[in-house]
């Protein structure tokens, strides 16, 4: 493994274990003790040991169900998302099932709705670090960035769907007002990873310049995305320009840009946001 490597190992594993504690925390301190149903995997897993608690009098602990899951999850989509991620991925659930076994729960909230709300920013935040860094938190998040990558598209509204048919089964069995906590928690968890998760993202760029070439082999050293080279005449100046057109992901924008003005700094660079993308278009694979 080269020192590149190394540092990149280093990075990943800080933020996974970050990741881990902040949604240890939300657990521990908001979600169980309000009775709260998270997402995915993990709200998945409490109910059905639940369940075997309640109707089946067999006391199974969530944390064995929720690693069991993902291991299995793990399993299925490694080879079409990437080995390191899936093991940093592992490592993250693991790490949140330790954590959450020995974290010493705060009494911090009394309001049930605080309680959803700050929770499912807690969560949120805590799934963000591990995707933003090249990992995720497992369960669904597999079987999303796994669909993300086949479509092209953010698919976390559809884990959202999925996270509401299960607090629906919880109210059935609970009671409605902790299903309603519980998808408000969710949607707040969901919204925040909307937010920062910027990979299934994309923003056009239209760079306006009199140094076409320069601009180009600048962008194309450093990134790989096509670039649409357009004729084009200043309408004030009647001057010839050229206008450069490409698409990337969001994350990547402040980096071409920064590209375009080192091979031309007085281009007029516009960006605008990109709902879908079609055709022959490259996203960067996972590790």
């Amino acid at each position: 493994m080269n020192k590149i490597d190394k540092k990149q190992i280093i990075k990943m594993t800080f933020w996974v274990v970050l990741s881990s504690l902040t949604q240890a925390a939300s657990l521990t301190n908001f979600s169980v003790p309000a009775g709260i149903y998270p997402s995915g995997v993990s709200g998945f897993s409490r109910l059905l040991s639940d369940v075997f608690r309640d109707f089946i009098n067999f006391d199974l602990p969530y944390f064995y169900i929720y690693l069991l899951i993902n291991l299995v999850l793990a399993a299925v989509v490694y080879r079409s998302i990437g080995k390191l991620f899936t093991i940093f991925s592992v490592l993250q659930t693991t790490l949140v099932a330790v954590f959450a076994s020995f974290f010493p729960v705060y009494h911090i909230l009394d309001d049930r709705l605080l309680i959803a709300l700050f929770g499912g920013l807690l969560n949120g935040f805590g799934v963000s670090l591990a995707l933003t860094n090249g990992a995720s938190s497992g369960g669904l998040d597999f079987l999303s960035v796994y669909f993300s990558n086949k479509f092209r598209r953010s698919m976390w509204d559809y884990v959202l769907i999925f996270n509401s048919i299960l607090v629906c089964v919880s109210g059935l069995l609970y009671g409605w007002e902790t299903a309603a906590y519980s998808i408000i928690y969710q949607y707040v968890s969901n919204l925040i990873v909307n937010r920062m998760h910027k990979r299934y993202t994309h923003q056009a760029i239209i760079i306006v310049t009199k140094q076409p070439d320069a601009v180009i082999n600048s962008v194309l050293s450093n990134v790989r995305h096509g670039i649409t080279k357009i004729s084009a005449q200043g309408a004030y100046s009647g001057e010839k320009e050229t206008m450069l057109y490409m698409v990337v992901n969001s994350f990547e924008t402040s980096e071409v840009v920064k590209y375009a003005l080192e091979g031309d700094p007085k281009a007029f660079i516009e960006t605008r946001n990109t709902l879908n993308v079609y055709g022959n278009y490259y996203q960067k694979p996972l590790d």
